[in-house]
């Protein structure tokens, strides 16, 4: 029996605009609208509605998806709350273990999870969406930030943001194999593009990337005959990681304008 799809967000929103929402008007839908302001993460909004503990525009509302406009009044416990915030990104070191996806059958743990055990109380409100991914043993550099316009430009692959890996190989690569590396590589799913590989040491290839394909930093130094042991990300764009392992702080707004290059008008 075929698994049923389930209906994304986004397109479970726009069915439910109802007829008093033009088309193209500026909304956003009620659960996703107190995570990004940093009201009530996205679980815990969900369950505030169904609680029937949400009033919108001075009715109790139930509906996750309900419209939500700009001049919406929007109370949580008879308590009025803001609905406009600034734009939030975060950089975060991750450390080995943790998955980047909502759950962890293994139980190890998620990103999101250990975000949240280090977050102060004036973050822990917004719902966090990280920037890409980083495999379960991979260490290092992941973004994290309150707005999906950000985390569509910082992995949108024709913004060309440039990613920095240090792994660690077996054997010992020779100038031959990273000119290969620098030059391009073809892989089951295409010509790598060109590409910056040098050595910090005999065993460690400094790898930076453009694009963003699965496991690609493994596939290419396997393809040149040099197993990655042990994969960091140390910079995206211009931000390079520097704090320690398992804590974060805020970028600033010159590290995500000029950094990052990213100028949309939520940052604003």
């Amino acid at each position: 029996m075929a698994r049923k799809q389930k209906t994304p967000r986004w397109l479970e929103a726009a069915r439910r605009r109802g007829p008093g929402v033009p088309e193209g008007a500026r909304t956003d839908w009620l659960t996703r609208a107190l995570g990004r302001a940093g009201v009530l993460p996205r679980a815990e909004a969900e369950q505030a509605i169904r609680d029937g503990r949400v009033e919108l525009d001075g009715r109790v509302e139930k509906d996750l998806f309900a419209p939500v406009r700009p001049e919406s009044r929007v109370r949580l416990d008879g308590v009025e709350r803001t609905l406009t915030a600034r734009v939030w990104a975060l950089m975060f070191h991750k450390p080995a273990g943790p998955v980047v996806h909502g759950s962890d059958p293994e139980g190890v743990g998620t990103v999101f999870e250990r975000l949240r055990a280090v977050l102060p109380p004036e973050l822990a409100g917004f719902e966090w969406y990280a920037v890409g991914r980083l495999d379960r043993d991979t260490t290092g550099l992941l973004l994290f930030s309150n707005d999906e316009q950000f985390v569509r430009h910082a992995t949108a692959p024709e913004t060309h943001l440039p990613k920095r890996y240090v792994a660690r190989v077996e054997g010992l690569p020779t100038e031959q194999v990273l000119g290969r590396l620098r030059m391009g590589l073809e892989l089951e799913d295409g010509t790598t593009r060109l590409a910056g590989a040098a050595l910090r040491e005999p065993d460690v290839v400094v790898l930076t990337l453009t694009e963003g394909r699965h496991h690609q930093v493994k596939r290419m130094l396997e393809a040149v005959g040099h197993p990655v042991l042990t994969l960091h990300r140390e910079a995206v764009g211009e931000v390079v990681l520097d704090v320690p392992e398992g804590t974060f702080r805020p970028l600033t707004d010159a590290e995500v304008a000029e950094g990052l290059g990213f100028s949309g008008a939520a940052w604003d």
